[in-house]
């Protein structure tokens, strides 16, 4: 596997760290369509900060490339694919990077050439949408002149302990030979070891199946909550004694966003309705979570009329704007469905979050974060909501009065007026 020449298309969260992890056995160039991006890693800065800075600049000394030049890549012999699989506003699958992506690589594809798809998708994707745009760009034949794969990321933001090489890899090939070839590939940089998949088909249902799942028991345990907090109960306090049974599972109800959980059940639902079937519990569960936000603004309001708050024009502090602790990543991020709808009952709400980028949350929610840097004066808020279990919220000092209401989404706090 000496003579591999690897391209890794799209260099966020999933790509950067695949490509470096590529880069300290195999000549590879990471290609992004984002020239800040790239000029931003050449100088060994990772703003998603899932790569160390030493680990960046060690293997760009090695050789590691990023680029956003076609030309850089044209000599490459596969090619592995990053790109973010979304949701548009109606919910349906948007394929327009992965498809892109297709297009970008088929310019400069070549006979014997692999390519290698991450990205989530329904079950028949790379065949049915990617590789026509290959066969379309390049004149090339699929299973003739070039061969593709399938291997899901599994890639878990913020995560220090479970990193690309930590967790096992789903493999799979569009033909049996080159299945192998594909999982050998992962196996000579995945310490957790690889698992081939019969088929591409089954690879991408095995992904989308991962976090659809995790999104109904999460859905569960956020309809739970509702339950108890109609009985005077804390949620929490149920789900820590029923975790003392062996085979309990232990999810915590919460906002569900995020690039995966919020946004994969949406891939299979589509293709299952495209095929005839409308699926029941998952859309049930999509519906449940993607409502959560406004139930919990509801709850704060209700809160703060009973220590004879009044709403119109409270200030209320948001701690947290990323999808999830710890990880300044605000995709999908749910925290504004929360701020939105305190809105319109009429509350000002500050954010403050110090691990979000500002100008990310500017362009893409039009807010402005309160600066990262220092803590905000919270005795000055009528109302406390902690959105996101930041290390530096938990131990943030709070200013609990008669009238301040304090609101822990995450559960976290010693004492709060409440919570999920």
């Amino acid at each position: 596997m000496n003579d591999l020449n690897l391209a890794i298309i799209g260099l966020g969260y999933v790509g950067l760290p695949l490509c470096v992890e590529f880069a300290r056995q195999y000549t590879t160039i990471g290609f992004d369509i984002s020239r800040r991006r790239v000029d931003e890693l050449a100088q060994g800065i990772d703003r998603t900060r899932e790569v160390d800075e030493n680990d960046l600049k060690a293997v760009s000394k090695n050789g590691l490339r990023f680029s956003t030049e076609l030309d850089d890549i044209a000599d490459c012999n596969i090619y592995i694919v990053t790109v973010p699989t979304p949701v548009d506003r109606h919910h349906r699958p948007d394929l327009s990077p992965l498809l892109g992506a297709s297009e970008t690589v088929g310019k400069v594809l070549k006979q014997g050439d692999i390519v290698i798809f991450e990205s989530t998708v329904y079950p028949g994707a790379t065949e049915e949408d990617c590789v026509p745009v290959l066969e379309k760009q390049s004149g090339l034949k699929f299973n003739v002149d070039f061969f593709c794969g399938y291997s899901p990321e599994r890639i878990n933001p913020g995560d220090n302990t479970h990193t690309v090489t930590q967790i096992k890899k789903v493999t799979s090939g569009s033909t049996p030979e080159i299945g192998q070839r594909v999982d050998a590939l992962y196996k000579s940089i995945i310490t957790a070891g690889t698992h081939l998949a019969p088929s591409i088909k089954v690879a991408e249902a095995a992904k989308v199946i991962e976090n659809a799942q995790r999104d109904v028991n999460i859905a569960f345990v956020n309809e739970l909550s509702m339950i108890f907090n109609r009985m005077g109960i804390r949620t929490s306090d149920v789900l820590e004694a029923a975790a003392t049974k062996w085979n309990f599972l232990p999810f915590k109800p919460g906002l569900v966003g995020g690039h995966c959980i919020g946004v994969d059940p949406y891939y299979l639902t589509q293709k299952a309705q495209e095929l005839g079937y409308n699926p029941e519990i998952i859309l049930a569960g999509r519906r449940l979570n993607d409502n959560m936000g406004i139930y919990v603004a509801n709850q704060v309001v209700k809160l703060m009329i009973r220590k004879g708050q009044k709403i119109e024009g409270a200030r209320v502090l948001m701690l947290g704007m990323t999808f999830k602790e710890n990880c300044p990543d605000i995709r999908n991020s749910r925290v504004i469905d929360v701020i939105r709808e305190l809105a319109d009952f009429g509350c000002v709400v500050d954010v403050y979050d110090p691990w979000a980028d500002a100008d990310e949350v500017s362009e893409e929610y039009g807010l402005s974060l309160l600066p990262g840097d220092r803590e905000p004066p919270v005795c000055n808020y009528q109302a406390v909501v902690l959105a996101v279990a930041h290390t530096e919220f938990v131990g943030m000092p709070l200013c609990p009065t008669s009238t301040q209401v304090v609101y822990d989404i995450k559960s976290v706090l010693p004492e709060s007026d409440g919570s999920l």
